[in-house]
């Protein structure tokens, strides 16, 4: 808490005077109780419980406290029975001093709803101080010729008891030349006084000794007492003479020690010894005496202490002047202490909550009091917080404010609050108090996660080993503890077909996402699914992102070749005139690849050839060309080995064999196959010019012959032959077979075949090649339809 002079700020103000201000949260009562002082601690003062109308247990049940007005705990509140309590021994005189009544006010504070109960306590007071005076011995001066009924004003006694319990009497012990007679006062005090009743003689008794005792009203009573010493003195026909009766002055509460405070004075006519004159304090209480102090010589009264003016507002004493010959005279000092603002306000928290839920309106966080011990301006107080945040304060009864939250907090926005509660009075110079408060927001669960992306995608190369992390989602919760910590789980698929617990798993605590077993790029391009984010908190809130996997193809499919086949079955012969030009098209190795993108581009090579140089193979569609013109020397057998190979890393390949038939021409009358070629060579060899030599002669005739009996055997059994070079159906799967534009067939080739009549091995020729361009989509299909080749008119690849 800090204290300092004030620099009042523009900012939200509540002007509260020490004056009643009737604003208050409920209807508050008054409650008036009173106890002994005295009384041991924990002594019964009052059952509030009942004294309120309240049920047994809702003290506790509301937050019942007690608070005093200058903070200290005299009581003691016990909120399951209801009970008021001393909360230590009571001394009457300690606080509240000779005033009477006795008061002690206090505040009863509850909760659900909040209310503020007025209430005060009085200490009663017993006799437990005997009369003390101040001098255990007193001197009086008494001239012999003092007439008789003369009266001498006693010191009285000081008993701190007050009411009955005060000083009720006064005696002295007995004599025959005085007695007592007690004298009021304006302020409720009496006071002894000293009659004499019998002239006094110096030169029979110089000096005369009594006992003065002063009796309480208590039960029993107690006494006190005091010598009376008298000298009788000669004749001094003059007493002392003030200027004033009453002297009144005015002192500030924080004049210096040692200030001047009046001035007071008596003249006596008398000479001599007669007529110096002392001053002193008259029944001087032991408050005055610390407090002032009187020169005896020049009656100037100063200041041995500082005044408070919030403990004694004003000092009302006597002086005395006493001549030299004992004769004495008295006046009235009335000095009134001035406030000045040297009291900073002070704040009393009574209730204080340090956290306070988030979305929650109207809390209160403190109830506290302000009191300022000055009086007047210096005692009237402002009380702010500052502008910039959501609280306001709320004025209640008996200087009590209410701090309370303006609207509902949000802890996203800020999660800690310095609050700091400034009092200033209107003194000058102007005080200010300062207490400062930290106020933690708790969570609430009102934000649900958040996925940084609406939808994810990854990338998943097939042959993936399975467990393979293949990515993560991250959603963020601006909640904290329990309420942000998210549970991630696997949505339903859409799709029903879908087996998406057999694709993916999700890491619940860290959304890790890992593929379940190896993916097949060929069957499974792609799939998508949904990602739950759950937080922990009560209720639990959730969101969804959706997650959209491809798969990456990888090279794991070789080339697969269509045409010519390479099952094991008789292989196919190519036929090709030896009088074909460079550039002729012997036929086509059609192959597809399995894979996409640059894993199925396929490219050819000629890797063997049975003569080296006199064919090639271009490289990007499989067309198997003649590089020059065909002589004798080149063999009539032809077995070629061509290589396709795929764009893919690493490269996958597969080779098909071809085997080619050099022909003089498309009318020769048999053929024998490679295999049995070897042994009927040299069979032949010795008839060779034989039948070349005839042929020479009938070859027209033959060649009408032939191709006559050829045609119609074609036309009679093209429906039950099937040729020896026939795909069979079913051998290419229905994936394979559609490239989906990534084979090398861009043209459909289509050959014309007659089967030789009578011949036991299948020679066949092929009469004309006739070329039709497909798009690729329906190369494979037309493979497909057109497997069976035809005996006469031959097939599509």
């Amino acid at each position: 808490m800090k204290t300092r002079g004030f620099s009042f700020p523009r900012q939200r103000q509540v002007l509260f005077l020490f004056l009643f201000w009737g604003v208050s949260l409920a209807g508050s009562g008054f409650g008036r109780y009173s106890v002994t002082e005295e009384t041991e601690k924990g002594s019964f003062v009052v059952n509030l419980a009942k004294d309120l109308g309240l049920a047994e247990g809702k003290l506790a049940a509301r937050g019942t406290r007690v608070v005093s007005d200058d903070n200290k705990q005299y009581l003691l509140l016990d909120s399951h029975t209801g009970n008021l309590l001393t909360n230590e021994k009571l001394d009457r005189e300690k606080l509240c001093g000779p005033k009477e009544p006795c008061m002690l006010y206090f505040q009863i504070l509850m909760d659900d709803p909040f209310q503020i109960y007025r209430a005060e306590l009085r200490v009663r007071d017993i006799n437990d101080h005997s009369p003390v005076f101040r001098h255990k011995e007193m001197v009086l001066k008494i001239s012999e010729n003092t007439a008789e009924g003369t009266a001498f004003r006693l010191e009285r006694a000081q008993d701190p008891d007050e009411g009955h319990n005060s000083i009720q009497n006064y005696t002295i012990s007995p004599n025959s030349f005085f007695h007592i007679k007690i004298s009021g006062s304006d302020e409720g005090m009496i006071y002894p006084e000293l009659v004499l009743d019998k002239a006094l003689d110096r030169e029979e008794q110089e000096e005369l000794s009594l006992t003065l005792t002063a009796l309480d009203g208590g039960s029993p009573s107690r006494s006190g007492t005091s010598t009376i010493r008298i000298v009788v003195l000669d004749v001094n026909d003059n007493a002392p003479q003030f200027a004033q009766a009453l002297y009144e002055t005015q002192a500030p509460e924080n004049s210096p020690v040692g200030s001047r405070i009046v001035k007071v004075s008596a003249g006596d006519a008398d000479s001599g010894v007669n007529a110096e004159v002392s001053y002193s304090f008259f029944d001087a209480s032991e408050d005055i005496l610390t407090t002032f102090q009187i020169n005896p010589s020049s009656g100037e009264i100063f200041l041995r202490e500082l005044l408070d003016y919030e403990l004694v507002n004003s000092y009302k004493r006597n002086i005395q002047a006493m001549d030299g010959g004992g004769l004495s005279a008295r006046c009235t000092v009335l000095i009134k202490v001035l406030d000045s603002n040297d009291n900073p306000p002070e704040l009393i928290i009574s209730s204080l909550s340090n956290s306070v839920a988030e979305n929650s309106p109207g809390i209160v966080l403190a109830v506290f009091k302000i009191k300022d011990r000055d009086s007047g301006e210096n005692g009237k107080t402002i009380c702010y917080v500052q502008d910039n945040l959501p609280f306001f304060l709320k004025p209640s009864v008996d200087n009590f404010y209410i701090l309370m939250t303006e609207g509902a907090l949000d802890r996203e926005s800020k999660a800690e609050y310095n609050i700091t509660i400034t009092v200033t009075d209107l003194g000058t110079p102007r005080l200010k108090t300062e207490h400062s408060i930290t106020l933690q927001v708790s969570d609430v669960n009102d934000n649900a996660p958040a996925f940084t992306q609406t939808s994810y995608t990854l990338f998943v190369r097939e042959n993936n080993s399975p467990a393979l992390h293949v990515g993560s989602v991250s959603p963020t919760d601006g909640d904290s503890g329990t309420n942000a910590q998210v549970t991630y789980s696997l949505l339903p698929p859409q799709d029903p077909h879908l087996p998406l617990a057999s694709l993916v798993s999700i890491n619940a605590d860290n959304g890790h996402l890992f593929a379940l077993r190896s993916l097949d790029y060929e069957a499974l391009q792609a799939f998508e699914f949904r990602v739950g984010a759950t937080d922990r908190g009560s209720p639990a809130l959730s969101s969804e992102a959706l997650v959209r996997v491809l798969v990456l193809d990888a090279n794991d499919n070789s080339p697969f070749v269509l045409y010519p086949l390479q099952n094991g079955s008789a292989p196919c012969t190519e036929l090709v005139p030896r009088a074909a030009e460079p550039g002729y098209l012997v036929t086509k190795v059609v192959a597809v690849d399995g894979d996409s993108g640059q894993n199925a581009w396929l490219s050819y090579q000629l890797l063997k050839a049975t003569e080296p140089g006199l064919f090639g193979v271009w490289a990007h569609n499989g067309e198997v060309r003649t590089t020059r013109l065909l002589s004798e020397r080149d063999a009539a057998k032809q077995r070629l080995v061509v290589l396709v190979k795929d764009n893919g890393e690493p490269p996958r390949s597969a080779t098909a064999t071809l085997h080619v038939l050099l022909v003089d021409g498309f009318s020769q009358p048999y053929l024998p196959l490679p295999e049995a070629a070897p042994a009927q060579a040299q069979a032949d060899s010795l008839t060779v010019y034989l039948v070349v030599a005839l042929a020479s002669v009938s070859s027209l005739f033959l060649l009408s012959v032939l191709l006559f009996v050829a045609v119609r055997l074609c036309r009679r059994s093209r429906a039950a032959s099937v040729g020896r070079c026939s795909v069979p159906e079913g051998l290419f799967p229905g994936h394979l077979v559609d490239v989906s534009g990534t084979g090398t067939l861009f043209q459909s080739y289509q050959y014309e075949v007659c089967l030789t009549g009578g011949s036991e091995t299948g020679e066949f020729k092929f009469l004309k090649p006739i070329t039709r361009h497909l798009p690729p989509h329906r190369v494979g299909k037309e493979i497909e339809e057109n497997s069976t080749l035809h005996n006469s008119f031959g097939f599509n690849y």
